[in-house]
């Protein structure tokens, strides 16, 4: 197994916030145990210059004060709906175990949440963090290095979340830890109404629509990519019982995202064909 300088790297992509940024980027390195064993990779956009001045005043100093590893990107403008081409650009710089997606409107509630994760170094799972009245998806994804290395990136889909959620639960590897995370969108708490939150653009709930989350060569991709991880699994001996059961059709793929769902906030629908 390849051995990384840090534990953990935290991708953070992010555009025109001040002090919501502050806000989640400090939640991180306050509630954090090993500072030195996180790293931060961020990415801005080359015309945010609200965004860069205040990371360079501000968030940057107070990064180095703290002794925090980080780095920053910047990239031509690619919105909302190329959300994963920020997260796929950041993971190829990534030195750590593990894998965190992290976002500028998110705030960590628990001291210690990099125990929870690098003390499970080695594992092959999706970790979950308790958020978002218990979406049944991972909202925000901790995987570890080697799916990214296996694949060659982390999501086809804006959709990052989703995405990798719907492979885990294909895999039965998706796992709630109990690090507990705000997600302070305007939609769930009333903040963070800003420009960036109403450029936000989502391709959901359209399945005929070629850039919907839903749409058949999303979907397809998915199982294909799906298959790319199990086999990576059986090269480590790790069970793949439950996605052979899928393919067969003897097992549903998402019994376990129903039964993580009690707010029924998401609908399945399609099915694996063999």
């Amino acid at each position: 197994m390849t051995t990384h300088t840090y534990k953990i790297a935290v991708l953070l992509p992010t555009r025109g916030r001040t002090d919501a940024l502050s806000r989640s980027v400090i939640s991180l390195f306050n509630r954090v145990l090993d500072k030195g064993a996180v790293q931060l990779l961020l990415a801005f956009d080359n015309d945010d210059d609200v965004g860069l001045d205040h990371f360079h005043s501000e968030i940057a100093p107070w990064l180095e004060s703290k002794g925090v590893p980080f780095e920053a990107f910047e990239f031509d403008s690619l919105g909302y709906e190329g959300l994963n081409q920020y997260y796929n650009a950041l993971v190829a710089e990534a030195d750590a175990d593990w894998i965190f997606i992290w976002n500028d409107d998110a705030i960590m509630e628990t001291t210690g949440w990099d125990r929870q994760i690098s003390g499970r170094t080695g594992e092959f799972k999706l970790f979950a963090v308790r958020t978002h009245r218990d979406h049944p998806y991972s909202i925000f994804p901790i995987i570890p290095i080697e799916w990214y290395e296996t694949m060659g990136y982390l999501s086809r889909h804006q959709m990052i979340d989703a995405e990798v959620s719907h492979l885990a639960y294909m895999l039965d590897i998706l796992e709630r830890i109990p690090v507990y995370v705000t997600h302070d969108r305007f939609d769930l708490t009333g903040n963070n109404n800003d420009e960036t939150e109403q450029n936000r653009v989502r391709y959901e709930g359209n399945p005929q629509h070629p850039l919907d989350f839903s749409n058949r060569h999303f979907v397809n991709e998915r199982i294909r990519d799906t298959e790319i991880l199990a086999k990576y699994m059986e090269s480590r001996d790790l069970d793949t019982t439950w996605w052979q059961r899928v393919k067969s059709g003897e097992q549903n793929p998402w019994e376990h995202l129903a039964e993580n769902d009690p707010n029924h906030q998401t609908t399945m629908s399609f099915t694996v064909k063999k």
